[in-house]
């Protein structure tokens, strides 16, 4: 945890809500360049670890619990397979987006932008539920992360 780095926090407030703008960017304009769910989820899920590493695993797992990303994995995979169910009882095929919309152009739109923000929110918790997994797994009684025990070799013939 960096709260004795008061530069480092400074600028993660700076920049966290700039990252986060980026993935909606990305998010929004993937329908039109390049971009998409995938890499706006990874942005977005990124702006969150930043904030784990600098403010602390616990601080994060505060503002996004634990319950709340595996909700994204789930939600995400619903909008996802959702959009694909309504399309079929509007009587399209599954994930035929013509059928949503008026027009093509409308519908091809709205479809894309719903599977995207469906593989957007899935990614999204998707990374941070591996990274708060792997986060978990860290011992801070290990022998080496103690800050006044220095772990030295022993010598040989010692009887160790």
């Amino acid at each position: 945890m960096m709260t004795e780095k008061p530069l480092l926090r400074v600028v993660a407030k700076l920049l966290i809500p700039l990252i986060l703008l980026f993935a909606l960017y990305v998010q929004f304009h993937g329908d039109f360049g390049p971009g998409g769910g995938f890499q706006a989820g990874v942005i977005f899920a990124v702006a969150f670890i930043l904030y784990s590493l600098i403010y602390g695993v616990r601080v994060a797992r505060q503002a996004i619990p634990a319950s709340a990303t595996r909700s994204m994995l789930a939600f995400g995979v619903l909008i996802y397979g959702g959009t694909g169910v309504v399309t079929m009882l509007m009587g399209g095929e599954f994930l035929d987006y013509n059928v949503l919309a008026a027009t093509v152009h409308g519908g091809q739109h709205l479809g894309v932008f719903l599977v995207e923000f469906g593989v957007g929110t899935t990614v999204a918790g998707a990374m941070i539920t591996i990274f708060y997994t792997f986060s978990g797994h860290v011992n801070d009684n290990l022998p080496f992360r103690k800050h006044n025990h220095v772990v030295t070799p022993s010598k040989k013939g010692d009887g160790h």
